[in-house]
């Protein structure tokens, strides 16, 4: 009898995105469009696949027809698709991981297989080694150099998986062991830290029934297959190739664990070495002094850090850069927490690429409990997003006056506009006096060299018309590196002009990450933490940026969007007067 493994909206998505490629090796734009559109709506349900089937509106939901829903239902009732494992079979199986590769797209990949046989990724960096791939037409030197770092780019994230996948099922395997009556459990490791990719899903347990905790874990409906099964750590693997490893200590030694297997290794040699100082040891078990007696017993994780004469650090902030010595000082920043977040400025609606309306994503803002919200379509020139031109742009700003009186609740009106080759912005200055502020991004022409690109965004700047830098770098984890750009030069004409810096919190972006938010911070630059929303359910996406903002050392008086609605309004009009 076949075992079919359990199915996950993500599990879904994935293959949903894996029928766009293959679709697009074949040639067919149509149906590379439609399955990705659908894959996108799979990924954002905040519904399971399966009661949304079980419901029937699978075919409502947005971009899933009925045929795409027929395909759903048979990989969610058989774990595959006939058409799937046919189109699979049409091409070597090398050809969809070198699809991952930056620069190399369904159309060259096929090319690449058709006119050399490059059929996998050590078979690409051969050719582009030996030269072979600029001998064809419309390649050269350039090209085998880009490829060539597009698969160490490729390798680098090996398995490793994007903090929103690991944090879902993270939190779903905790709430499970928790519910199975083990309350003392958390996400542990490089997930708890909040880094951008995790490698395994880690899970701490405090219990003095270690046996059925681990029963309680493998018990998990994803679980595919157990890898390692013992009191101490079992390690299983999940539906969608996830391994996930949870250990167990004794219930009084929780705390000194979770400081322990959060990590990072660096940060926790450099306690141990202050615990040694003191006298005293430092391991996941607790802190011992010389009679061997655990100080720590039943201590959470901050007791341990004061004993140690040490402000209790937060986990984002573990990465030895600093944090220990601060600590040791008493000079950690009180970062930013969800709750200060008083709106996202950017979201996108129906009238460029989003997939609700203005109203809808006003009123699922005001669910979320935000004082406003900020409606930011894409501008003209940006035609694969739909982009509004002046006329359009114009009606939606008195469409979001209108909003903001019957709702009672402030509908800002923003663009996301693009910045052109020449650092030139899209709309003329008379439409965009018209609007709240002004988001300036760069969505085209990545290749630009250093120099070009960085004087590009800083002419943009140099508008007056721009208030919030958007995603700074241009970056797609796991997909394209960010373009290349002087972010120091940048910020200090951000600094000058009043621009503030977007933490974009889409999950394969996390744009500034948190080494450049840090430096915003040191360069007196304001940050804005969005989720650059295109429907309802990515506005959860906040908690992301909020990571990242906080592996940045970030306090809500750097976050513009922490203001309330009166005095974020005050600021961007300030802006705008200084600038016109």
């Amino acid at each position: 009898m076949r075992v079919i493994r359990p199915v996950t909206n993500a599990g879904i998505a994935q293959l949903l995105h894996e029928f766009a490629d293959l679709m697009d090796l074949r040639g067919d734009v149509f149906k590379r469009n439609a399955y990705r559109r659908a894959a996108r709506s799979v990924e954002s349900l905040e519904q399971d696949i399966r009661q949304v089937m079980e419901e029937g509106w699978l075919d409502k939901v947005p971009g899933v027809g009925k045929s795409i829903a027929m395909k759903i239902r048979e990989i969610v009732e058989t774990g595959t698709s006939k058409e799937l494992e046919g189109l699979r079979g049409s091409f070597p199986p090398g050809l969809a991981e070198m699809m991952r590769v930056p620069d190399v797209g369904p159309r060259t990949a096929a090319r690449l297989y058709r006119e050399l046989g490059v059929a996998d990724l050590e078979m690409l960096r051969k050719a582009a080694m030996e030269h072979r791939i600029r001998q064809l037409p419309g390649f050269g030197e350039r090209s085998e150099t880009n490829i060539l770092r597009g698969i160490d780019l490729v390798e680098r994230q090996g398995s490793r998986m994007l903090l929103s996948i690991a944090l879902l099922k993270g939190e779903e395997l905790v709430e499970h062991v928790r519910s199975s009556g083990f309350p003392r459990a958390s996400v542990a490791g490089s997930m708890r830290r909040m880094r951008e990719t995790v490698g395994d899903v880690d899970l701490l347990v405090g219990t003095d029934r270690p046996g059925e905790a681990m029963e309680a874990f493998v018990s998990f409906p994803q679980v595919v297959s157990i890898t390692v099964r013992g009191d101490s750590k079992t390690s299983v693997r999940l539906a969608d190739s996830i391994q996930a490893d949870m250990r167990a200590v004794p219930e009084a030694s929780y705390g000194a664990a979770l400081q322990y297997f959060t990590g990072s290794k660096e940060h926790n040699v450099k306690l141990r070495r202050i615990a040694i100082g003191k006298g005293l040891r430092l391991n996941e078990y607790g802190l011992f002094d010389t009679a061997g007696v655990n100080l720590a017993a039943g201590r959470p994780e901050e007791g341990i850090y004061r004993m140690l004469d040490l402000q209790p650090v937060p986990p984002e902030l573990r990465e030895d850069r600093g944090e220990i010595e601060a600590a040791a000082r008493g000079l950690l920043p009180r970062l930013v927490e969800q709750r200060d977040v008083r709106g996202d400025l950017h979201v996108h609606t129906v009238l460029s690429d989003g997939h609700g309306t203005m109203r809808e994503m006003a009123m699922a803002a005001m669910r979320r409990g935000y004082e406003y919200v900020g409606l930011t379509d894409h501008s003209a020139s940006l035609h694969i997003a739909n982009g509004l031109d002046s006329n359009e742009l114009l009606a939606s700003v008195e469409q979001a006056r209108h909003l903001t009186e019957e709702l009672n609740f402030p509908v800002m009106r923003g663009a996301e506009m693009e910045i052109l080759e020449d650092g030139s912005l899209d709309y003329p200055r008379e439409v965009l006096e018209q609007l709240d502020y002004v988001i300036a991004s760069v969505h085209t022409r990545f290749k630009m060299g250093i120099d070009e690109m960085t004087d590009r965004v800083i002419r943009a700047m140099r508008s007056g018309r721009v208030h919030i830098l958007g995603h700074p770098t241009g970056r797609l984890l796991g997909r394209r590196e960010g373009y290349a750009i002087d972010m120091d030069a940048v910020m200090e004409e951000a600094s000058k002009l009043g621009v503030a810096m977007e933490v974009n919190g889409y999950p394969d972006r996390l744009d500034l990450n948190d080494v450049n938010c840090r430096k915003a911070k040191e360069k007196s630059v304001m940050v804005v933490l969005n989720t650059d929303s295109h429907r309802e359910g990515n506005l959860a996406n906040m908690r992301l940026a909020v990571g990242t903002a906080r592996r940045g050392w970030l306090g809500p008086e750097n976050v513009l969007n922490c203001l309330p609605h009166h005095q974020l309004k005050a600021a961007l009009a300030r802006k705008i007067a200084e600038t016109i």
